[in-house]
């Protein structure tokens, strides 16, 4: 199977964009955008893109130009910036890096245009965005958005606070070159443990085999710290509602008061070949943001 990326710049491209919207979040049309207003995007700064297996649109990204603004206590501000704000896959066709092929084509658009910031949000406790977004991209972290879009009524979103990571995907850094070139081997847990990290958190299983937050919380003292959070989510969520409701509380309460102490998301780490797989956050103390 060849998967071929293009930009999107016709009416009939952002149809095809509303169609996928629909089947990935099982959303209606009041929360799918507008084939017209995709269009408009494209034509005036955005970039909209299409992943096509033949002449089937199995994944999209849409982005437009915006500007970066910081608090006072944050990093000056980036001036223009490219706002990233959809990325859907087929689900059929996941797992087959659609999603990375499309962020790297909107590197490279991007770039064109001058820009050195791309930014977008992510819910912070799905393990599979965050190995993409963090881990593999080079994206970090150090902005919390408490239910940043409200109350969300599609498939992937309804019953939990829609809770969002900001992540800094400074596309011009070595260390994002670094990343997406890949020549240093992901670092396991095994090094962080060793290199001192503090584990921030504890997680035990249920009598359901489920993942349970510990109420009990470590404050990181030094350079690294670990941050546990459930493997699969959205199975946990659709098993126990209210654990889910229970990690969103637990995990924003720690990175809301690691963000305020100076700490960045800086790596991830996913241990898929224990018995119970295991996903962490890895966080740094004082690095700045790799503008």
């Amino acid at each position: 199977m060849t998967i071929q990326i293009k930009l999107l710049e016709t009416p009939h491209e952002m149809q095809l964009v509303e169609r996928l919207h629909k089947i990935v979040w099982g959303a209606d049309d009041l929360d799918v955008i507008p084939a017209h207003v995709s269009l408009a995007l494209s034509q005036n700064g955005g970039v909209v893109l299409g992943a096509f297996d033949g002449e089937v649109l199995v994944g999209h990204l849409l982005g437009f130009l915006g500007t970066d603004h910081r608090s006072p206590d944050r990093p000056a501000a980036a001036g223009l910036k490219h706002a990233s704000h959809e990325l859907a896959v087929d689900p059929a066709y996941r797992s087959q890096g659609i999603g990375l092929k499309l962020k790297l084509a909107q590197r490279q658009a991007v770039r064109k245009q001058g820009v050195r910031l791309i930014t977008w949000t992510y819910d912070p406790l799905l393990s599979l965005n965050a190995h993409l977004n963090i881990r593999r991209l080079g994206a970090v972290c150090d902005t919390y958005h408490d239910n940043a879009y409200g109350e969300m009524q599609d498939d992937l979103n309804r019953g939990t606070a829609s809770d969002r990571f900001q992540v800094d995907w400074w596309i011009t850094s070595n260390r994002v070159e670094q990343r997406i070139s890949g020549p240093r081997e992901a670092l396991d847990l095994a090094h962080f443990l060793g290199a001192g990290a503090d584990r921030v958190n504890q997680v035990q299983l249920n009598d359901r085999g489920l993942p349970v937050p510990d109420p009990q919380l470590v404050a990181p003292q030094g350079k690294l710290a670990l941050v546990e959070i459930p493997s699969d989510f959205m199975a946990l969520k659709a098993q126990d509602r209210d654990l889910a409701i229970q990690w969103r509380a637990h995990t924003r309460q720690i990175f809301r008061s690691a963000f305020a102490s100076g700490y960045l998301v800086t790596d991830f780490i996913h241990l898929k070949e224990e018995r119970l797989p295991r996903s962490y956050y890895v966080l740094t103390y004082g690095e700045g943001t790799f503008g």
